[in-house]
């Protein structure tokens, strides 16, 4: 079979590009391995149900309702949104006479040539351009007793566990980690962190990865650092944590484990040697600035590149490869700009940009701008007074060189300051700007009053 263009991967960018390149005229398959994941990472397993859980949580809490049967109801409500949500995706697609969705595996037998396995047999498919949009997977680390336990899980399928477990382990203290934390003992789980770095939230402001411990410890979550797992074993009801602390040995005792160590891209099985694809040393798909592979008719998008795994990542990703092969060229990714995530916690935590320690790494002369969050009217009307904002703003330019918000709404309000860094403003803009009252968002007019 031949078509202009083979996108490989369900996820935002693959499934946009399909729809562009349908729409203009040219014949295009979409091949995705699974039925279950149309829309890929984010609406399946992993933005849309985790907030979904979240959003669930919080009601929990201010509702002061039974937390098991709260969390039975968050997770039937969030396997019937994915489904929802999964179904348009599809049929957006699949209403578009340009473009054929077939599911099945592709591994590359040639630079112009996949073979694709169905439920039905085999299949070449051959095209002019390729697309290559799968994701990644969580990463296993070699832990003793973790493979084949009933009770160890990852993020994907923790989310599908319809009893809320009384006792949870997370090993990894990264952001997933934490945010399952924050969901989990909102439900009323007891739940332990293990890390095994000496330091909370390395990647963050040191000031600002303490307000977060503080506020996981205030909800009951138990954080261990420089804590290595021995092995995990399967005990009649339960899985027995074995770890060694800085105190000594310890066995923890856990309804369900999480394992939330990472993502790797997913990149084995596709055969990219076939068609003189390149990968890095953590198996992303290397790519230039237009997002092209080291073969000039293949092109990679999203979290297979590696680097920054997030839905909005995929989707400009699709922007670039895009502005090549149907548009002008101009938007690469050194334009990209700031780029703010999200930690969806609670309250959430947001970043954009340096912290100060970078700032400084880096040779800036700083101005530090900080906001307690019970300063913040709206804050106190929403009565979450908890957090802090702080801001890191270059002397001489006065230009704002990161932002990092733990909130309530921190997420809304740090695209606001992404749109000041990418447009070169000044920190005065903000600090000037007229905010309607009351509102999370003018507390950007008090950080920023330097």
């Amino acid at each position: 079979m031949k078509y202009n263009d083979v996108i490989i991967g369900f996820g935002k960018g693959g499934k946009t590009i399909a729809g562009a390149l349908g729409n203009a005229g040219r014949k295009v398959v979409l091949i995705e391995k699974s039925d279950k994941m149309y829309g890929g990472t984010c609406i399946n397993v992993g933005c849309i149900p985790t907030k979904s859980l979240i959003n669930s949580a919080k009601k929990a809490v201010l509702g002061c309702t039974d937390g098991k049967s709260a969390y039975q109801d968050a997770v039937a409500r969030k396997t019937q949104l994915v489904g929802k949500l999964r179904k348009k995706n599809y049929q957006k697609l699949d209403t578009n006479p340009n473009v054929s969705v077939v599911n099945g595996t592709a591994s590359f037998i040639s630079p112009h040539e996949v073979e694709v396995v169905t439920e039905n047999g085999r299949m070449v498919i051959e095209g002019e351009r390729f697309f290559i949009n799968t994701g990644a997977s969580p990463f296993i680390p070699p832990i003793k007793g973790v493979e084949g336990n009933p009770y160890v899980y990852v993020s994907e399928t923790l989310m599908d566990v319809t009893e809320l477990p009384e006792r949870l382990v997370i090993i990894g203290g990264g952001y997933i980690g934490v945010e399952f934390a924050s969901i989990y003992a909102n439900f009323g789980t007891k739940v332990t962190i293990i890390q095994d770095g000496a330091v909370f939230l390395p990647r963050e402001d040191a000031e600002i990865a303490d307000e977060v411990k503080k506020s996981l410890e205030k909800r009951g979550v138990r954080v261990l650092t420089e804590t290595k797992v021995q092995e995990v074993t399967e005990e009649s009801d339960h899985a027995a944590v074995h770890i060694e602390t800085k105190e000594g040995e310890e066995v923890l005792s856990a309804k369900a484990v999480l394992i939330a160590t990472g993502r790797r891209p997913n990149t084995k099985g596709l055969n990219l040697e076939a068609a003189g694809v390149q990968v890095n040393e953590r198996g992303g798909i290397i790519t230039d600035n237009t997002r092209t592979t080291t073969a000039p008719h293949i092109f990679a998008m999203g979290d297979v590149v590696g680097g920054l795994q997030f839905t909005y990542i995929s989707l400009d990703d699709y922007r670039i490869v895009a502005s090549k092969v149907l548009g002008d060229g101009s938007y690469t990714l050194d334009k990209r700009g700031a780029v703010p995530y999200s930690v969806f916690l609670n309250p959430p935590f947001s970043r954009v940009g340096m912290s100060e320690k970078e700032a400084l790494a880096a040779g800036y002369k700083v101005k530090i701008a900080k906001l307690p969050v019970a300063a913040i009217p709206k804050a106190q009307v929403l009565e979450q007074p908890e957090g802090i904002l702080k801001a890191v703003i270059d002397a001489d330019t006065r230009k704002i060189l990161g932002a990092h918000l733990f909130c309530e709404e921190s997420h809304e309000l740090i695209n606001l300051v992404k749109l000041a860094m990418d447009a070169g403003l000044e920190y005065t803009v903000l600090k000037n700007m007229i905010f309607t009252h009351p509102t999370m968002g003018e507390a950007l007019n008090d950080l920023f009053n330097l």
